[in-house]
């Protein structure tokens, strides 16, 4: 099966992409630390608002020019790459985590669990999700864990819901009533035999999702809600250059910044859509066997 998926995967050239575009950002906001050519806290009025090195103005000491602060900008694009991404991975593992079991349990357990549980997710799913966060980010402050407790607060239901519809359709399949009937515990039902079929939708939905908790990081970083200033964030950074970008100097500003976060999100959706094809035998087009 690994082997399967594999050559379907490969086979997909848009994943491999997105998989290629993900692995780049992935590996800069790693070694960001070491990589940045400028201290991207540090400013300096008398370059302020110096335009990307392409420009006739411009100076490739600072390749994509610096902002209203004179702070080089790619190098706090490269910081906030590893706060912008590292937050929405942080996200998706916790979400990823929680779903799963609530899922698991929801379904295979029925019954109060599976009503108390699945009302639950109706009830946050009616609310919209920025509107939601905002209201959790007010009412605990800004700060990177205030991030993750708002993002996540709802972000588990879509995999709960998931997994709980594809438990409910194994539980009675033959593999689960025969290890009932050798006596296998709920407990070892759950997480011998149902667990090991749902983590492949799973890492899929997780996949699909970083682009757009990544995205809602920006969108409260920039309504000034979460990361803080001067520590870079691509939403923060969005942020400072709104002001300036109808005008003819400061333009790049957030440019840069709101292009980093359409390739990372793009890269993310390529890859989701790539495992998901090459995970599913019917979509990756391989012959099931019979």
């Amino acid at each position: 099966m690994r082997g399967r998926a594999w050559r379907a995967f490969r086979r997909n050239r848009l994943a491999l992409g997105g998989a290629g575009l993900v692995g780049a950002f992935t590996l800069i906001a790693l070694l960001s630390p070491w990589i940045v050519p400028h201290d991207p806290t540090r400013g300096d009025l008398s370059r302020r608002l110096q335009p990307p090195a392409v420009s006739a103005e411009g100076d490739w000491i600072y390749p994509l020019g610096t902002d209203n602060l004179g702070r080089d900008l790619l190098s706090r694009i490269i910081a906030g790459s590893r706060v912008s991404i590292s937050l929405g991975l942080l996200v998706i593992v916790v979400c990823t985590v929680v779903g799963v079991s609530l899922g698991l349990i929801s379904g295979y357990v029925g019954g109060w669990v599976d009503t108390v549980i699945q009302r639950t997710v109706d009830v946050l799913l009616a609310f919209p999700y920025l509107i939601l966060a905002i209201a959790l980010m007010a009412l605990f402050g800004p700060g990177f864990l205030n991030m993750v407790i708002a993002l996540a607060f709802k972000e588990w239901t879509t995999s709960c819901r998931i997994v709980r519809s594809e438990v409910l359709t194994m539980k009675e399949a033959a593999f689960v009533e025969a290890a009932r009937a050798i006596g296998a515990t709920p407990t070892r039902i759950l997480f011998r035999h149902l667990l090991p079929n749902v983590i492949p939708s799973a890492i899929v939905i997780g996949t699909l999702r970083v682009g757009w908790v990544v995205l809602m990081e920006a969108a409260l970083s920039f309504l000034g809600l979460g990361i803080q200033p001067p520590q870079a964030s691509w939403g923060t950074i969005i942020a400072d250059g709104r002001q300036y970008l109808y005008a003819a100097r400061g333009w790049w500003i957030s440019t840069f910044p709101g292009i980093a976060i359409f390739l990372f999100v793009l890269g993310m959706n390529l890859f989701g859509e790539g495992l998901r094809d090459a995970l599913d035998p019917r979509l990756a087009g391989v012959p099931l066997p019979e």
